[in-house]
């Protein structure tokens, strides 16, 4: 179970290309399955006494952050050698990151190649929804885990296997909270709001936007017909985030995506 969070047993990670069964993952044990001891243990663990669990709470937190942080680095290292942008979207379910991926790789991917990561609990939807671009992708099924980590990442590099100077556009999991913990190793991590959310996102979920290299309030095709404050949205994200560039866009009918792919081109 990820301490952090509370989310799942990370030996469930599944990564697969749409279609393919799972690959093998790796677990993360210093020792041979199957264990040749039995549950509850008659041994005596090393435990302090004497510390309070709220502070070993913490030390393991900061200790599983700190893995996580030295793995990203090793992405972050090996994706500028071979000169490929990787960027960390991030949304709750249904603000329309996968729509957004659609039309980018169709629209932006002439003269660099778009490559895609899709983190989700279960299924292979939304990744075969890219592949129908014509685009590459590895679906990553991280099963009750609510996020994407580093090592999740390292895997599904291993199996895309992104040629030298693409883009790579990684959806994380749907959820507001625990992705913005997490550093991948990218290039720049995009927070995509939709109008149909409500525009007191920012201050409620303060952690995920003070994070932001960019905020994309998408779905604004919807705006005569839901009641959303763009400029409150703007102002309480930078209330948190002072220097954080902002693109209000639809990415169903195009309205705004320039923007966003001329932001993308200055990577």
């Amino acid at each position: 179970m990820c301490v952090t969070c509370g989310c799942g047993d990370p030996t469930a990670v599944r990564v697969r290309a749409p279609g393919a069964v799972a690959l093998d993952h790796e677990h993360p044990h210093d020792h041979d399955h199957p264990h040749d001891h039995e549950h509850p243990h008659d041994h005596d663990h090393p435990h302090d006494p004497g510390l309070p669990t709220a502070t070993r709470t913490i030390d393991i937190e900061q200790e599983l952050l700190a893995k996580n942080d030295s793995l990203a680095e090793d992405n972050r290292t090996w994706l500028a050698e071979h000169l490929i942008v990787a960027i960390n979207l991030m949304s709750s379910p249904g603000s329309g990151k996968t729509t957004l991926l659609e039309r980018t790789i169709r629209e932006a991917g002439a003269g660099r190649t778009v490559c895609v990561i899709e983190g989700d609990q279960e299924t292979l939807f939304d990744a075969e929804r890219i592949r129908a671009t014509g685009a590459a992708v590895v679906q990553i099924n991280t099963g009750a885990g609510c996020h994407l980590d580093a090592d999740m990442l390292r895997r599904g590099l291993a199996s895309l296997d992104p040629p030298d100077g693409s883009l790579l556009l990684v959806e994380n999991v749907g959820n507001l909270v625990c992705p913005s913990l997490f550093d991948l190793g990218e290039a720049g991590k995009v927070v995509v709001i939709s109008v149909t959310e409500g525009d007191d996102k920012p201050l409620k979920y303060p952690h995920m936007f003070a994070a932001a290299d960019l905020i994309i309030i998408n779905k604004t095709d919807l705006l005569p017909y839901v009641d959303f404050d763009v400029d409150r949205c703007q102002r309480d994200a930078r209330s948190l985030n002072p220097g954080v560039q902002i693109l209000p866009l639809s990415a169903k009918t195009g309205a705004g995506m320039d923007a966003w792919y001329e932001w993308l081109s200055g990577l």
